[in-house]
């Protein structure tokens, strides 16, 4: 008979109780909780189940592999330890199904090389195991499956005879004693001790915290399983957007000033350009005048493509900045990013007029003969510069800003939420503007970027030339090699990328420098030369400026090229080991060829042999597109690396899926976004609980809730 879920009984025990306070807990089981992240009896509660096995009865035994796992009980009727190799070990246990038949066939459980296994695991338990299985020879056998040893005693109806939760575990914490204890403590607290944090419109019938908890890890059924689990998912989503809300309704209370000009500079640097502005780049850039003309600070998130003319827009706006009086900030995550920025800006905006400094840790420089830093300066003095370019470090060493009007934030995917307030916080409010070239999921936008307004350039420029993206296996490079000459013959350049710098002792991966001199021999006469980050700077200038000039026809080179680079000429990309690199990182490392009018030709060479790895290059092959490559890597990657947390100031999720729930996080985003339109400081009675929400959430008050 199955045991009823655990209910509440006259302990009132507190959610937020240390796991000292919790004395049944032993110390050895409190050392390993914490390497779990668990600290409280909330966190232990808040520990959810990854999964569920059905344990209320079980199937037979399967008799064909199956790519889908398969939770099974048998007893162990034989054990067995292999030797292969020398040292290696294989420790087998064969099952045998609770109600075998003459058809039955028993199923081998296989572990490598995993010794603590063999002592754990003995003729006569009964086992509850959870894997793959496969065909090998004449039987089935699953490798390496998840394992309980079934035992029977007064606690077996919390294990078996039920819907069983499956928990992340850690080394001395075993499934059955981590939900032995979720068990003891659910029964030790009350349903008073959850607070509800969902507004109503999010409430789905009777369905509770307290019930939520309780059913999400041991449901009665299917069902109610489900239904728990939106219901926390809500709940955590919702706490997420109400934070996002709050921060947007922060901004939007701030004082600022418009820092819009008359654009007459912006019309005069349009009309000096080689080629006319997409409708994408001047929809987007109508959007940011209209912003910076407004009162209140501008915070607007630019995304757009590989070449789509990002660069461009972020200029328009600057000039609308400086005619208006004011100075712009333009940083980069990198010096090498922040010196090509710089340079850049000096060839387009220096025959107007536009005074332009550079401060990076190896290069301070000023374009003409003004002096450096308006610290040394009267504010607003004519020898200030109005475009100020450097890397983050520009938010806090002593560069002082007379008048800072616009910070513009390039690869804004690499710096943190942290850094980006510290310029939002500025008194007066300077406007925001940060930019990515990694188009992002929209689940994303709705959480990362939630507070920011965004704007998409959705069209590339008539003149991007066409790339064609070939998958190749490493034994193919003969025929990759004179592929190469052909397009050196004929005047084009190239670039030969790797993803480190020296050869390494623990990967099988090849690098740049080791394979410099192997490339001089194979395009000679053709010039090449290598390009890695600990150039110093100064040669590292001279090296792409005469890339730039043809006078060099082959770059060899690490990923310092991923953004920044524009050569037209070089239409050729060969990536070596290109499965060690992201999708994300491929799509940017392309996006340096293509920029001229000859097609162009990307290949990634590779020797893996994984599916993965195929898979993955595979998208590059089918599309250019990067929002379809982002779609793809979040496929691929999930959403746990995308979303980084700590670098977004967001709580981490322990329940929700960006992806999976991608509804759930929309229905949550407009019940937040609705109450804070109709109460932005959440001043009325029943928004208090979420006015409590959002301080514990950011650890002190705001403007908003103060």
């Amino acid at each position: 008979m199955r045991c009823a879920n655990p209910s509440p009984i006259t302990d009132h025990r507190s959610p937020a109780l240390a796991l000292e306070e919790l004395d049944w807990i032993p110390r050895p089981k409190i050392l390993a909780l914490r390497r779990l992240g668990i600290e409280t009896a909330e966190d232990l509660l808040t520990h959810f189940p990854r999964r569920h096995e059905d344990r209320t009865e079980f199937p037979h035994f399967p008799r064909e592999e199956s790519d889908i796992p398969v939770c099974l009980c048998g007893e162990v009727i034989k054990t067995s330890l292999r030797r292969f190799g020398g040292w290696k070990k294989i420790f087998e246990a064969t099952l045998q199904e609770s109600q075998a038949n003459a058809l039955s066939e028993p199923i081998v459980c296989r572990w490598f090389n995993l010794h603590y296994v063999q002592k754990m695991i003995m003729t006569g338990q009964r086992i509850v195991v959870f894997g793959k299985p496969r065909v090998r020879g004449k039987r089935i056998c699953m490798d390496h499956p998840e394992f309980e040893i079934i035992e029977n005693d007064d606690e077996i109806s919390i294990h078996f005879r039920r819907i069983t939760p499956i928990y992340p575990a850690t080394e001395g914490l075993s499934q059955r004693v981590l939900r032995s204890m979720v068990y003891r403590l659910l029964s030790e607290v009350t349903d008073h001790s959850f607070e509800t944090l969902l507004p109503r419109a999010l409430m789905n019938g009777a369905m509770t915290r307290a019930g939520s908890i309780r059913a999400i890890h041991f449901p009665e059924s299917w069902e109610q399983r489900d239904s728990a689990r939106e219901h926390l998912v809500l709940s955590e989503f919702f706490a997420m957007q109400m934070l996002i809300a709050s921060r947007r309704t922060d901004a939007s209370i701030r004082i600022g000033h418009a820092h819009c000009g008359s654009r007459a500079l912006l019309d005069a640097f349009l009309k000096s350009l080689p080629f006319e502005l997409t409708r994408a780049q001047q929809n987007v850039i109508e959007e940011i005048r209209r912003d910076l003309a407004a009162a209140h600070p501008m915070n607007r998130l630019l995304q757009g493509d590989v070449g789509s003319g990002k660069t461009v827009v972020a200029i328009a706006a600057m000039l609308l900045v400086i005619e208006a009086g004011y100075q712009v900030a333009f940083m980069a995550p990198t010096q090498i990013l922040a010196e090509q920025h710089y340079d850049v800006l000096r060839r387009w905006l220096e025959p107007l007029g536009v005074r332009i400094a550079l401060r990076t840790a190896a290069r301070q420089e000023q374009s003409g003969p003004l002096a450096l830093f308006a610290s040394v300066t009267p504010p607003n003095s004519p020898c200030d510069p109005q475009i100020i370019v450097g890397t983050h470090a520009l938010l806090y060493e002593s560069v002082s800003f007379s008048n800072l009007g616009l910070a513009v934030i390039d690869e804004q995917h690499k710096f943190g939420v942290a850094q980006r307030a510290r310029l939002i916080t500025r008194e007066p409010a300077s406007d925001v503007l940060v930019m990515t070239a990694t188009p992002i999921p929209r689940t994303l936008t709705m959480t990362i970027y939630g507070d920011l307004d965004v704007s998409t350039i959705d069209e590339m420029p008539r003149n991007r030339g066409k790339i064609v993206t070939a998958v190749r296996d490493a034994s193919k490079l003969p025929k990759v090699l004179t592929f190469l000459r052909t397009q050196l013959e004929a005047r084009r350049q190239l670039y030969v990328i790797y993803p480190l710098i020296d050869e390494s002792e623990k990967l099988d991966v090849k690098a740049a420098a080791a394979e410099y001199e192997l490339w001089r021999e194979r395009f000679h006469p053709f010039r090449c030369e290598l390009l890695h980050g600990r150039i110093a700077p100064a040669e590292k200038q001279q090296i792409m400026e005469r890339f730039r000039c043809g006078e060099t026809n082959a770059l060899i080179s690490t990923t310092v090229l991923e953004v920044g680079v524009d050569v037209p000429n070089a239409n050729v990309m060969l990536i070596e080991n290109a499965e060690r690199f992201g999708l994300a990182q491929l799509h940017q490392l392309r996006g340096r060829i293509g920029r001229g009018e000859h097609k162009s030709y990307c290949i990634l060479l590779t020797s893996a042999q994984a599916k993965e790895a195929s898979t993955k290059l595979a998208v590059l092959e089918r599309t250019s597109n990067g929002f379809e490559v982002a779609e793809a890597d979040w496929e691929l990657r999930g959403p746990g690396d995308l979303l980084g947390t700590a670098q977004s100031g967001l709580p981490a999720l322990k329940i929700g899926n960006l992806k999976a729930d991608a509804e759930l996080m929309r229905r949550a985003r407009a019940a937040a976004m609705s109450i804070f339109q109709v109460d932005p400081r959440l001043e009325s009675p029943e928004n208090q609980r979420f006015r409590q929400l959002i301080v514990e959430q950011r650890g002190h008050t705001f403007s908003n809730v103060s």
